[in-house]
Formats: C-alpha cells, structure tokens, sequence
C-alpha cells in the first residue's frame, strides 16, 4: 500500500493585528509545506475583520496553501479566501455547504462524538478536524478517532497537536492532516523553526513507512 505523507495545517493565534502579524506567518509557510492556514481574528468588527482576513489570505494563497476562515462563510466569500472551518451543527453546516460548495472548502470540527463526525461527512463536508486549540480533549482520545474515522471512512481528517511530539501519534493512526497552533506559534524559536521540526518529523514518518 502507498503511503501519502500528511500535510501540516495551521492554526493562527487569534490575530488582532495582521499587519504585525504577517511577517511571521510568510516566515512559517516558508519553512516548510503547508497546505492550508486556518486565519482566526480577535476582532469581531466586521470590516477589520474582512481586511486582516484579505491581508494574510493574500500571503497564505502567495505561497501555495489555501486560506480559510473560522465560523463565518460570508466572510470567506468576501475576503477572497479559499473556504472556511466550521464549528458544526446542522444549523450552520447546511447554509455553509449551499453557499460555497463546489468552489470552495468547508471543513468541520468541534466533533465531540462519533456520530456528530458521521453526521459532518456525509453532509458532504471536505475534511472533518479531531481536537482543536480550544478543545480539551486529551491527546489520546484525539489519536483514537482519528485511528477510527481513518480506518473506516474516505473524508480526509484532520488531527490536532498541541504539541510537535503529538504529530508522530497522529501521522500512525492516520491523519491526513496534522493542524498545530500554539505548538508553531508559541514556540520561543520563533514560528519558523517549529515549523521547519514539524516538518522535518513528517518527513522522517515517510521515509521509515
């Protein structure tokens, strides 16, 4: 069986100013292969928002990875990003799909059992993420449904490490994602050399598998 290398997926911090904040997201996605950045912003001011979003959409699509947004489908349309993230319910999860499917990405998380996972996937959703930066689910239960969903089902999934020595456990099990946020962003080394480990462990996953 051919084994695909998983793809990183970043997680901003909570952005309050994407001016200042650029520098270190264009130093990330130039350490290493990521495929997609989930832009989250402290303001709820609606036009703030759009121009931070369209700031660092522009330098995530610049270099190679698809910008997505958090919880708000307008906002991805508006802004020129690629898609958006979704905390899913039914409520949410139906008009997000109607509005952007086919031409853009709507992923869910916030999936706390199994059956609200199965729900998300066969609504159509793109990928499906296992833990989160505001989850408080231990690291192994995050590992054991990513093993289940990816065992079973064909909807790519995303796992979340809150750490860089979480990406090993969640690349055997199978994710085909690995989503780091404070693990790249909060690192004293600067977002640049997290990401350059992160990716030199998926690397070195692949080439043992």
């Amino acid at each position: 069986m051919d084994h695909v290398e998983p793809r990183l997926y970043l997680i901003t911090p909570l952005v309050s100013d994407a001016a200042a904040f650029r520098p270190v997201l264009e130093a990330a996605l130039g350490a290493g292969d990521v495929a997609c950045v989930l832009v989250r912003t402290a303001t709820m001011d609606a036009p703030a928002r759009r121009q931070a979003v369209g700031l660092l959409a522009g330098v995530t699509q610049g270099q190679g990875a698809a910008c997505l947004v958090e919880n708000d489908a307008a906002l991805a349309l508006a802004a020129g990003a690629d898609g958006v993230h979704l905390e899913a319910t039914d409520a949410v999860l139906a008009p997000a799909l109607d509005s952007l499917q086919p031409g853009h990405i709507v992923g869910a998380g916030g999936l706390t059992t199994r059956d609200a996972a199965m729900t998300a996937g066969e609504a159509g959703v793109d990928y499906l993420m296992f833990g989160g930066p505001a989850s408080t689910e231990p690291h192994a239960a995050v590992v054991e449904r990513v093993a289940w969903w990816a065992e079973i089902f064909n909807v790519p999934c995303v796992g979340y490490a809150a750490t860089l020595a979480g990406i090993a456990d969640l690349v055997r099990a199978g994710a085909d994602f690995v989503a780091l946020c404070d693990a790249v962003f909060a690192d004293p080394r600067g977002a640049a050399a997290a990401l350059r480990e992160a990716s030199a462990i998926l690397s070195d996953l692949h080439t043992a598998a």
